[in-house]
């Protein structure tokens, strides 16, 4: 595999991934939630650390960014649309952009909704989109800054990826996630046995993350607005898509 992924426990339900360029050894840390795990991860694979990539501004994302890079001395990559409330930045970055580790090549997209300025970073030759808290596995994350609309159009593109890509999103909900898009669609086949797999998941201590984005589609009701079977069961067969996935969102909320 050209990129080695490593999920990494941090706090409650948080994670943060390092990610190593296969043929040169560079190391990248997306997020920061917990300085602790991240370098004891680092150490017991004998790795160095070349970048930190955020995501987004929550503290629960960046909170331990300065004891890590005081660990390392490393350069921070976020979003150039943030800058003013992320920590400093030796790369400010926007939708469009690119970027290397190693010879991987990094591209940024604009992940607006759960915050304005959030951004994913997607590694096309890994097939890997690192996605914060905008793109939830199962999910999508709550709309603090964003509108409904906003999170919809950032969910549309990213469906725009190749099916094989794989979501790595920045938190453990994938459980209740599932469990809530049973209320939406309680007969989708595809669903039913994915819950199976990740009920058994969580019981042996599995994390949840890296599915593709192929299985998403087929069972994450916020990338479903737009499906007449789904518009059907909520009766809104006659609605725009995001006004669907408002919808949807609205439940979750109150789930």
């Amino acid at each position: 595999m050209p990129l080695e992924i490593v999920t990494i426990p941090c706090l409650s339900d948080n994670y943060a991934y390092a990610v190593q360029d296969t043929e040169t050894g560079e190391v990248a840390v997306i997020d920061a939630p917990e300085a602790a795990p991240i370098l004891r991860t680092l150490s017991f694979r004998g790795w160095g650390l070349n970048m930190v990539l955020l995501t987004h501004h929550h503290p629960d994302h960046v909170q331990d960014l300065d004891l890590l890079t005081r660990a390392v001395e490393v350069p921070v990559v976020g979003a150039r649309a943030d800058a003013h409330r992320l920590p400093e930045l030796a790369l400010a970055v926007g939708d469009g952009d690119a970027f290397a580790l190693g010879v991987q090549t990094i591209h940024v997209h604009d992940a607006a909704g759960h915050t304005t300025g959030h951004v994913a970073y997607h590694f096309p030759d890994a097939h890997a989109l690192f996605t914060g808290d905008s793109l939830m596995v199962m999910g999508c994350g709550r709309l603090f800054e964003g509108d409904a609309k906003t999170m919809w159009d950032t969910l549309s593109r990213f469906m725009e990826l190749p099916p094989e890509t794989r979501i790595y999103s920045g938190h453990e909900y994938t459980l209740a996630n599932a469990r809530f898009a049973l209320t939406i669609e309680p007969d989708n086949p595809a669903l039913i046995e994915r819950v199976k797999r990740i009920e058994a998941a969580r019981k042996r201590g599995d994390d949840t993350m890296g599915p593709t984005l192929e299985e998403e589609m087929a069972t994450n009701p916020f990338l479903r607005a737009s499906r007449p079977e789904v518009k059907a069961a909520l009766g809104m067969e006659g609605a725009e898509d995001w006004e669907v996935f408002a919808e949807i969102r609205r439940r979750k909320d109150a789930f």
